[in-house]
């Protein structure tokens, strides 16, 4: 592991892209089993009833039995919506629900504008991301989109409602990540082994 600052990032973002495209099926379905098992420990999980997810690419850990229990409990499923502004909303989503690919080529839901969610109205959302730290630091692909979207958190005692839980592989941490004014800290990351609380270990910067 090692200590990521800015002017390292895009360079270890590559890295960590073909790292994760190089799995095998096998490994993609394990990791999607223990990240089940890892996010039921976390109670909010279990209970919250506005969920927010993302549709997995370019090798990130699938949501896909994670969420499979949710219908069951009551909960319902979102996934993020990209504005002409490039803000994030999120839709509701079941499976068998439309979608179609965003200008990036990620699926979105197809609903009206006034279904869709603004960040405060979720109550746990689940990161993706390519690095992350134990002190809730990540890097994502340099899009900002979630760190613009969940800014009001910053400044407030945490944790906090929406609750931010990094989703990522093992072998996705680092020894430390150097944050930018802009970044905003994740609550939780969950790997396909352990949930780790970094609201516990302080921001460590």
């Amino acid at each position: 592991m090692v200590d990521i600052a800015p002017e390292q990032r895009k360079q270890w973002r590559a890295q960590m892209l073909a790292k994760r495209n190089g799995l095998s099926p096998r490994e993609r379905i394990e990791a999607a089993q223990g990240l089940r098992h890892v996010l039921e420990t976390l109670p909010e999980f279990m209970v919250d009833t506005h969920i927010a997810g993302y549709w997995a690419m370019g090798g990130e850990l699938p949501l896909n039995l994670a969420q499979a229990g949710l219908a069951q409990r009551g909960q319902h499923w979102h996934l993020p919506v990209i504005g002409d502004d490039r803000s994030m909303r999120f839709a509701r989503w079941q499976a068998g629900d439309a979608v179609a690919p965003n200008r990036y080529g990620i699926p979105e839901p197809q609903v009206d504008a006034g279904a869709l969610l603004g960040a405060e109205a979720v109550q746990l959302v689940l990161v993706p991301l390519l690095g992350f730290d134990r002190f809730g630091q990540r890097i994502g692909f340099g899009g900002g989109f979630y760190d613009r979207a969940f800014d009001f958190l910053n400044g407030q005692d945490r944790p906090a409602h929406p609750l931010l839980v990094g989703v990522g592989y093992v072998f996705q941490e680092v020894d430390a990540i150097m944050p930018q004014p802009w970044d905003v800290r994740l609550d939780y990351v969950a790997t396909e082994r352990e949930l780790i609380d970094c609201n516990a270990l302080g921001t460590g910067h």
